[in-house]
């Protein structure tokens, strides 16, 4: 354990001195912190102009769950082993974060295009109050940037199928990620948090984003290869 501690220092004091993984890891929290500014007022703008609700082939007759518990606390779990996998070398910091700041800011473009309102039957999460159940609500509105009205389309379903795409390499990780994928876009329907449309338009919007993240962001993809030891060709 302490071997494996001692190995992580040295990958971060080496990495810490090398000018192009300081450049890539500042510009990447500098556009993931954008793309939440960005992503807070297309919340705001979409609440503001949130419309009726419409009908839906699935969700018309599919009984309303409580699904609270996965819905609040699986995000967490979600993100705590994506960091966890990655702490272990920051290489892989700079193409995680950019891929989700650009999901982040594709993603404000259509809620602020699209206004539709929740269906019907939802059960609103009680946010309200503190406790353990209020925080973790909280966090969780956080890592999958939801105010409860930006719909289109859904960042529970496609914030792990981008995680799948990043480690494409890393069979585990991306069975892991594929699979939280479909386990939360079949827990927004269940609790009809999300209409159909929203949850398998994720996965085509999702793959897109991805690509055009490989064409903008390949150097920090190819540092994000090389912490799995895998050569990559940048053209």
């Amino acid at each position: 354990m302490i071997t494996f501690l001692r190995r992580i220092i040295t990958r971060y004091k080496t990495h810490a001195t090398k000018a192009p993984f300081l450049l890539a890891l500042s510009s990447s929290i500098a556009l993931f912190a954008g793309s939440l500014v960005i992503n807070y007022h297309a919340a705001l703008y979409a609440q503001e102009r949130v419309s009726s609700s419409v009908t839906d082939i699935i969700l018309s007759n599919l009984p309303v769950i409580n699904v609270d518990i996965f819905f609040v606390y699986g995000p967490i779990i979600f993100w705590a082993v994506i960091a966890g996998f990655c702490i272990h070398d920051p290489r892989k910091i700079p193409f995680i974060l950019k891929n989700v700041a650009l999901f982040i800011v594709i993603r404000s473009i259509f809620i602020t295009l699209t206004h539709i309102g929740p269906f019907p039957d939802l059960i609103p999460i009680d946010g309200s109050g503190t406790g353990i159940f209020h925080t973790a609500y909280t966090i969780s509105n956080f890592f999958f940037f939801s105010t409860g009205n930006d719909l289109f389309f859904s960042g529970h379903t496609g914030l792990p199928f981008l995680m799948a795409l990043v480690f494409w390499q890393h069979i585990p990780m991306r069975i892991f990620c594929f699979i939280s994928a479909l386990f939360f876009g079949i827990i927004v329907l269940l609790g009809h948090f999300h209409y159909t449309i929203d949850v398998l338009s994720a996965f085509f919007i999702t793959y897109t984003i991805f690509h055009i993240s490989e064409k903008f962001f390949s150097k920090d993809q190819k540092m994000f290869m090389e912490s799995h030891n895998i050569h990559v060709t940048i053209e």
